[in-house]
Order: C-alpha cells, then structure tokens, then sequence
C-alpha cells in the first residue's frame, strides 16, 4: 500500500500527500496551491477537498470586506 498520492483538481496536479501517522501532509505541486503546503489533513479526502476550495479561490476570488 503507497503512502504518498497525487491530487488532482480539473485534471491539473495539485499536490502530493504523503502519510505522516495518522495524518496526510500536503505538498503543492504549483504555487497555485502553496497556501497548503506542508498542512495536515485527517484523510485524503479532506486534503482533495481543500486543494478543490483553493482552486475555487483563484477562479472566484472573494472581493475583500471594505
């Protein structure tokens, strides 16, 4: 069984986990992701999904509050 997977959002690579314990640490693959690296995730679903909720910041992003 590896303990390291890609993570892909719209068929770019996001990143790379890599099991640490219990955990899932989080390495960008872009710079578009590297408010992520090195972040822990409990799964590799919870890393997925945040890696997806970043590339949503970069193709929405929020207008600051004034």
């Amino acid at each position: 069984m590896s303990d390291a997977y890609v993570i892909e959002v719209s068929s770019r690579t996001a990143g790379i986990v890599v099991r640490d314990g219990r955990n899932f640490c989080f390495f960008a693959a872009h710079r578009d992701f590297d408010s992520l690296e090195r972040q822990s995730f409990g799964s590799l679903v919870a890393a997925h999904k945040a890696a997806m909720r970043c590339a949503e910041d970069i193709r929405h992003p929020r207008k600051a509050a004034a």
